[in-house]
């Protein structure tokens, strides 16, 4: 391509520039702003300190790349690198889940309460999670976490706390059964999502699996027939996601302990005591009470809090996981800390509210909305809905519920708009379960319904 007498190439570098498409006409791309020029838009300014410098120039060189192929007029170089930023730094976007499922695995499991988020953002700079600040000397790492935990589950001696529910199974195997037998029952060698199977995750610490029972029934006396020198413990692992019905027949701890052996139980979901509405759902509280020596637990099921593993029991046999040098690659983060403890110290959160919310309530919800939207065109019809808890928790169980009904192609739309909004499929019509949906954000479930084009 020709260049005037004294062009630069600003266009392509940043400068200004004065080509020409043919002979006395100016180019176009000549007008394409600088970048540092572009840099000096409030919106990308701002986007600098919330993204960082790099991303930000990338977006500005993109959108210059589109204007020099004639895709976009130089006068619209700016918006379409504020467009193609991202909301924030990280790739994780919030979704608002009106799936009816409260703890969706796909979407990160329990939402943390406004309790919770605050600590997380308290803990992210420098803390005291290992320094005693009277005295200046270091201290127990979590010690007030650990603090709160034992104060909701006074039936247990001792509480430690690593990154997940499988890392408290893991490490309960690794430190008490390394190179010796784990007694369990048949019906509960259960596979606990995407592929992981307890056998596998057990087998890996170098423990040896003594199967016993039958897939639907296991008495005590199949464990009692099973007990050698090599026995480490008896494992109790609640089936969580799926019910078997009919002919079964499970041993108790109760029936277990007077074995023994140390009894470790594998409640999964966190729930710490007995819950109403939950009466088949194992909680923390019953197996220690019946003299369990360990029971582990996942932090971000029923409990509400953040992902991580709960270790719950007598006082020895907690110590002696909590000093094994695999407790030390299995440890949480500050954060962690931070919002376990604000989980249950603090206000109820989005997991218990749902949990407890009442069907009129959200059934007045869906209506609500439902006469709004209708107002401003959309079809939307408020109709009954059935919830679940997810998460593996309270397989079977059913919470009646109201949902917004919307046309089918609602789905695909609000899952992929600038606020997402997941909500689930069923006889061909979009459903926006409100069991899952804290009501705060009911006004931002109708702006995202209101924005789907053709409405």
């Amino acid at each position: 391509m020709d260049h005037a007498p004294g062009a630069r190439d600003g266009a392509y570098g940043g400068t200004d520039a004065v080509g020409v498409s043919g002979p006395g006409t100016p180019d176009p791309r000549r007008h394409i702003p600088r970048t540092d020029r572009l840099l000096a838009d409030p919106r990308l300014r701002e986007a600098v300190a919330r993204l960082g410098a790099v991303r930000v120039k990338a977006a500005v060189r993109q959108a210059q790349e589109r204007a020099r192929a004639g895709i976009l007029p130089p006068g619209e170089v700016a918006d379409a690198a504020v467009a193609l930023l991202p909301r924030a730094a990280s790739g994780l976007r919030p979704v608002v889940n009106a799936t009816g499922v409260l703890l969706h695995t796909n979407l990160g499991r329990a939402a943390l309460s406004p309790a919770a988020r605050r600590a997380v953002w308290d803990a992210a700079g420098p803390t005291d999670v290992e320094l005693d600040l009277r005295t200046g000397s270091r201290a127990r790492r979590g010690r007030t976490a650990l603090a709160a935990l034992h104060d909701r589950v006074p039936a247990a001696g001792a509480v430690h706390v690593v990154n997940n529910g499988a890392a408290a199974l893991v490490l309960a195997a690794t430190a008490l059964a390394a190179g010796r037998e784990i007694v369990v029952s048949r019906g509960e060698m259960v596979e606990i999502g995407d592929g992981f199977r307890l056998p596998d995750l057990l087998a890996s610490t170098g423990a040896r699996l003594r199967e016993v029972g039958t897939t639907n029934r296991t008495t005590a006396a199949d464990y009692a027939d099973a007990l050698g020198p090599d026995t480490a413990f008896l494992l109790k692992v609640h089936p969580s996601n799926f019910k078997v019905t009919g002919f079964t027949r499970a041993a108790d701890v109760a029936d277990l302990v007077p074995l023994g052996v140390p009894v470790v139980v594998d409640i999964g979901s966190g729930l710490l005591a007995p819950h109403p509405l939950l009466p088949e759902e194992p909680d923390a509280r019953t197996p220690l009470r019946a003299g369990a020596a360990l029971v582990t637990a996942s932090g971000d099921k029923l409990l509400g809090g953040p992902q991580c593993g709960l270790l719950l029991g007598r006082e020895d046999t907690v110590r002696a996981l909590s000093r094994h040098p695999l407790a030390r690659a299995l440890r949480v983060d500050k954060l962690t800390l931070a919002a376990l403890e604000a989980t249950l110290t603090g206000p109820a959160g989005p997991t218990a509210e749902a949990l407890d919310a009442d069907p009129a309530a959200l059934t007045r919800r869906a209506e609500r909305l439902a006469a709004g939207l209708a107002a401003d065109g959309v079809d939307a019809r408020a109709v009954p809905s059935t919830a679940t808890v997810g998460g593996g928790g309270a397989p079977g169980v059913t919470l009646p519920s109201a949902a917004l009904s919307l046309p089918e192609r609602y789905a695909a739309a609000l899952r992929t708009g600038a606020d997402p909004v997941v909500g689930r499929l069923e006889a061909g019509r979009c459903l926006l379960d409100l069991r899952s949906v804290p009501e705060p954000d009911d006004a931002r479930l109708a702006d995202a319904v209101r924005s789907v084009p053709g409405r």
